[in-house]
Order: C-alpha cells, then sequence, then structure tokens
C-alpha cells in the first residue's frame, strides 16, 4: 500500500472521529437544554432553544438519512415539532413532558450508537 492510500485511509478515519465527536456534542448539549426548559426562564431561552433544537434535530436527521432510517424519523420530526417559525402551542407541561422525552432519547442515541461502533 502507498503512502498517498494510507494518508487517505487515515484521514477519512480522523473525520469520522471529529463527526462523531461532533454529534455526540450537539446531543449532550440538546439534552441539557431540554432539561433546563423545566426551569423558570425567560421567553427568549425558549426562544433560543427552539432554533438551536430545530438545527440540532436538522442535523443529527441529516446524519442518521442513510445509516439509521427509525432514528432519521425521530430527529426530522422532533426538528418539525420545534421549530421557531410555526410554533405549536402545546401548553407548559405538555412541553415539559416532551423537553424530558427529548433528554432521554438523546441519552439513549448516545449510547446506542456506542454500542453499535464497539
Amino acid at each position: 500500500m502507498t503512502t498517498r492510500k494510507k494518508w487517505k485511509i487515515l484521514k477519512a478515519k480522523w473525520n469520522n472521529i471529529r463527526m462523531n465527536i461532533t454529534l455526540l456534542f450537539i446531543k449532550i448539549i440538546l439534552a441539557v437544554l431540554f432539561i433546563c426548559c423545566l426551569l423558570d426562564w425567560d421567553y427568549e431561552y425558549y426562544q433560543l432553544v427552539r432554533f438551536l433544537g430545530m438545527v440540532g434535530f436538522g442535523l443529527l436527521a441529516y446524519n442518521d438519512y442513510e445509516t439509521n432510517k427509525t432514528w432519521f424519523i425521530i430527529w426530522f420530526s422532533s426538528a418539525i415539532l420545534i421549530n421557531p417559525i410555526f410554533k405549536i402551542a402545546l401548553g407548559r407541561e405538555l412541553w415539559n413532558m416532551i423537553d424530558i422525552i427529548w433528554a432521554i432519547l438523546l441519552v439513549v442515541s448516545v449510547f446506542k450508537t456506542q454500542k453499535l461502533k464497539n
């Protein structure tokens, strides 16, 4: 195997590791944001969470589009539900339950993807 081929393989592995770390970071940050939604914040915080959640879920859906259709559907529907443009009024109690479900799903997805890679 030539040095050029070895370098390409090493570069591909490094990019894969970077992507996995980025996705792990997104999942942890989103889970923390959703848990913090259970506290009493100003309305601007919830707007920020809606925007970051839509972007984060969109990235997760994009990543899982070809590899895992179940997670893709979960992330894509979550991005639609949380979008800040066309708001869905569900009431504080229901949003709190959804926030908890999302936090649990994000943590579960971290451990499921880690188990699949080992």
